[in-house]
């Protein structure tokens, strides 16, 4: 753990951590970023896509260990480098818009898969069944790092997490007291703090919407961002969320961001979560 960790802070890797990140911007922005960020699924669609490749390939390694499963073996090593084109574009598409220190990590863990893809693309070649296999088992040893730094990511660092879905357990059940109306102008974002949780406040057309202020992608303050035809664009990575319902417009989000119920009262704004608690 401490060796990953050290990734992290590993400065040497910020000229490629940039060049890569110029190649994966290469990627259409739009319907086909978004579809590899996963906005159609809710969450990122990366870790759903590597199954594939990784289970080929760890079938082909297994059937492979005898000479009746070589045809097998190498059918399941092709399958398995073209679901890795997929799963690679994903990633790279998750990865440009990620922190600083996700993203040293992240180079690694995809150094790490293309070894693996190099590996398993070699094992192809060679007459002999014993190089093949050779071949095989060390594709599979580079996947198991770049899994190991894959969990590191999800779980040490939260890439791909939702970074507001703590909100609903923070705020408490029923309507609370927010700001003076008074305070809150046109069609300008403003954050408020209801407890322990950030909110962005807009008061547009007469109504006023309030959302979770920090970004369900990474935390990005919403109250900062640019608000347009109804619409809040996160200042960090331009996702885009609905402002009437919080809902993700444009990625790298794929979670929707937590929507309150506003009413006036008298003078003040008052709000209430549904399914808070």
């Amino acid at each position: 753990m401490k060796v990953i960790s050290r990734l992290e802070r590993a400065t040497q890797l910020d000229k490629v951590v940039a060049a890569g990140q110029r190649l994966a911007r290469f990627i259409p922005a739009g319907r086909i970023r978004d579809s590899l960020h996963g906005v159609w699924l809710g969450h990122p669609v990366h870790p759903m896509l590597v199954q594939a490749p990784v289970g080929a390939w760890l079938s082909a390694t297994g059937i492979g260990l005898t000479e009746q499963g070589e045809p097998a073996a190498r059918r399941l090593t092709i399958a398995g480098l073209a679901a890795s084109v997929p799963a690679a574009l994903a990633g790279a598409a998750d990865w440009a818009e990620q922190h600083e220190q996700q993203m040293r990590v992240g180079v690694v863990h995809a150094c790490a898969n293309t070894i693996a893809i190099g590996c398993y693309a070699a094992s192809l070649a060679p007459a002999r069944s014993s190089v093949r296999r050779l071949w095989r088992f060390a594709g599979l040893t580079s996947v198991a790092v770049a899994g190991v730094l894959g969990g590191h990511l999800s779980f040490r660092l939260a890439a791909g997490a939702n970074h507001a879905e703590a909100v609903p357990h923070l705020v408490e059940p029923g309507w609370h007291r927010l700001m003076a109306a008074a305070e809150l102008p046109d069609d300008k974002p403003v954050r408020r703090m209801l407890g322990e949780v950030p909110v962005v406040v807009v008061r547009s057309g007469g109504q006023v919407h309030v959302l979770a202020d920090r970004c369900s992608h990474m935390s990005g303050s919403l109250a900062d961002g640019e608000l347009a035809d109804g619409r809040l664009t996160c200042p960090w990575h331009g996702s885009v969320f609905g402002l009437c319902d919080g809902q993700v417009l444009r990625g790298p989000a794929t979670a929707p961001q937590p929507r309150f119920e506003t009413r006036i009262t008298g003078t003040a704004v008052e709000v209430l979560l549904p399914d808070a608690g």
